[in-house]
């Protein structure tokens, strides 16, 4: 009777164990995430533009990936954009602000979301941590429910860097979503053509996309942005024009490093 109770305590042990790495794999599976290829960008990749507000250089604008950290157990790009005006704009219109997201290598999505605004008498600072396995973002303001993949709205930029426009009409659009504060929002980014744009970092052939941001924009006024990207594989941000509380400004390239490959419709 001891050898076989023994036995069936073997089978059993057995079984549980089986059960259970059955169990451990279907989780496994169950949060799988989709992988992008991405051509576009990579760590150590910075670009700066001058902001100019009508004939005067109010400011200095920078995307930069300084490093690439672990966040839940994956690899993930940390990218900072921040606009600083320079002293001599300040006493008319002082800005520092700074975003910061926490994009996953593989899946091009965002794990984490920092805005801090400071323009003029205005501040503004928000974060939220995107839980991408259990579609929840969780804020200084509660948890709240998120579609998978959800955006904030610099991952959204550099997600929309790895697209493909070659086959793309004008007025064609993407669809995406863009969380912020407490609701995902709708982002359509729209194709509005091809142009040749020349700033300080050289003349570029371009396309051009036109985002319709409802909430959570870059700067304190929310509206129409206008971007021109290479038309190429690096669709690196030529030059961006946006509406801000007291107008408008373009901000133009000025430089650029670290590059994840050649510019190819650079102009010689």
């Amino acid at each position: 009777m001891k050898f076989i109770s023994l036995k069936i305590f073997k089978t059993i042990l057995l079984f549980s164990l089986y059960a259970f790495s059955s169990l451990i794999a279907q989780s496994n599976s169950s949060t799988q995430f989709r992988k992008i290829e991405n051509k576009a960008f990579k760590e150590g990749e910075k670009l700066t533009f001058d902001v100019n507000y009508g004939f005067i250089t109010a400011g200095i604008a920078e995307y930069n990936i300084p490093k690439v950290i672990k966040m839940n157990g994956r690899d993930v790009y940390k990218i900072t954009f921040g606009v600083n005006t320079v002293s001599a704009f300040d006493v008319l219109y002082k800005v520092r602000d700074r975003y910061e997201t926490y994009l996953d290598k593989e899946g091009l999505f965002p794990w984490r979301f920092e805005q801090h605004i400071r323009e003029g008498n205005y501040s503004r600072d928000f974060s939220a941590y995107f839980d991408q396995k259990n579609g929840k973002a969780k804020t200084s303001g509660g948890n709240y429910d998120i579609p998978k993949y959800v955006n904030d709205i610099v991952s959204a930029f550099y997600l929309v860097r790895t697209f493909d426009f070659s086959k793309m009409k004008v007025g064609d659009k993407i669809h995406l979503e863009n969380f912020y504060k407490d609701k995902t929002y709708p982002l359509d980014v729209y194709y509005r053509g091809k142009e040749t744009v020349s700033v300080k970092a050289g003349t570029f052939d371009c396309i051009i996309l036109e985002p319709e941001i409802k909430e959570g924009g870059l700067f304190k006024s929310e509206g129409n942005v206008v971007i021109w990207l290479t038309n190429d594989e690096l669709k690196i941000p030529v030059k961006v024009k946006t509406k801000i509380i007291i107008g408008s400004i373009d901000a133009e390239l000025t430089s650029y490093k670290g590059l994840a490959g050649e510019i190819k419709s650079k102009q010689k």
